[in-house]
């Protein structure tokens, strides 16, 4: 499993926007062999920051997520709401271990 954490910075005239953005990417997101788990979170202290938590059964599963109608039109839809630049890191799944996801 590979775990990838997107943080990302909204402008605040955008929150809704892109919580609806992300939203419809997640319910497709989920439907993907590849991804056990795909959340959308959002700050609670400040509701202009959101981390995408996504879930990969393997290592090539996030190159085949990038290639998807429902990826690159969020990508592009998202692109102008950003107040900098998202980042990632990524995580190696350490308990549970596979047979717990999914």
């Amino acid at each position: 499993m590979l775990i990838v954490h997107v943080h990302v910075h909204v402008k605040p005239e955008s929150v809704d926007a892109f919580r609806a953005a992300s939203l419809e990417n997640a319910r497709s997101s989920i439907q993907e062999p590849g991804i056990a788990r795909f959340d959308v979170i959002q700050q609670q202290d400040d509701p202009t920051r959101f981390v995408l938590v996504e879930v990969y059964r393997t290592p090539d599963d996030p190159a085949r997520h990038k290639e998807t109608d429902h990826y690159q039109t969020w990508r592009d839809t998202v692109a102008d709401m950003m107040a900098e630049p998202r980042s990632s890191v990524k995580y190696d799944n350490i308990f549970p271990d596979d047979a717990g996801w999914g």
